[in-house]
């Protein structure tokens, strides 16, 4: 029995002979329920685009300010770093570094991540580190929590309108548009590119000279 053959329920852990699925349609475990992966169907070059454009945005919303505020003819502005920077100054570090990895460390990694394993695996070859890459993907998506920054973002800029005339900056923006990014990206399962990285021969060519090595 071949070892890809073999699928394990990541909830009741069941080790379950792994069944071929047609175009949009997902496997479950016959004793929890849970599921186990979809269909390995998907458009390769939507997904590159999409993440690739949400790289683009990510670096766009980090480098303007988010919005201006004007208080009795002074104004001030900040972007995301300069919040950071100024939690840091008020000895809030953990706040600081918390913020730090769920909007900039771990989206920043897992765009970059997808990626490298996206952009080979569309071009025919399986990059180095492929298992371990789609294990980070996994083990960062849910700390990534930039809807979270723009739901807070807007709630501050409505509490801010009573209070200072505030205009939208080019970050406010864009990291609407990266939020929007974002689900669509987190919509797609990186576990997928198990079974398409599986088909290709040069993946298979070399496992078995890696076999002949051993």
């Amino acid at each position: 029995m071949k070892r890809t053959d073999l699928i394990a329920c990541h909830e009741c852990d069941a080790l379950l002979h792994k069944p071929r699925l047609s175009k949009k349609m997902s496997a479950r475990c016959p004793r929890c329920g849970a599921t186990l992966y979809r269909s390995s169907s998907i458009h390769l070059e939507r997904i590159c685009a999409v993440t690739l454009g949400a790289l683009i945005t990510f670096l766009i919303a980090q480098s303007f300010p988010i919005v201006e505020l004007e208080i009795n003819g002074i104004t001030s502005k900040t972007t995301l770093i300069g919040a950071l920077a100024a939690l840091w100054s008020e000895n809030m570090e953990i706040v600081a570094i918390v913020v730090f990895c769920s909007t900039i460390l771990f989206p920043l990694t897992e765009l970059l991540a997808l990626l490298y394993v996206l952009i080979p695996i569309r071009a025919g070859f399986v990059p180095p580190g492929f298992n371990r890459v789609l294990r980070a993907i996994q083990f960062v998506r849910p700390w990534g929590m930039i809807e979270v920054l723009m739901l807070g973002i807007l709630i501050t800029v409505v509490k801010m309108l009573s209070l200072a005339r505030v205009i939208p900056e080019a970050s406010l923006f864009a990291f609407g548009a990266l939020t929007l990014m974002f689900a669509v990206v987190v919509m797609f399962d990186p576990r997928t590119l198990w079974d398409i990285a599986d088909t290709l021969p040069r993946r298979r060519a070399l496992e078995q000279s890696a076999r002949h090595t051993s």
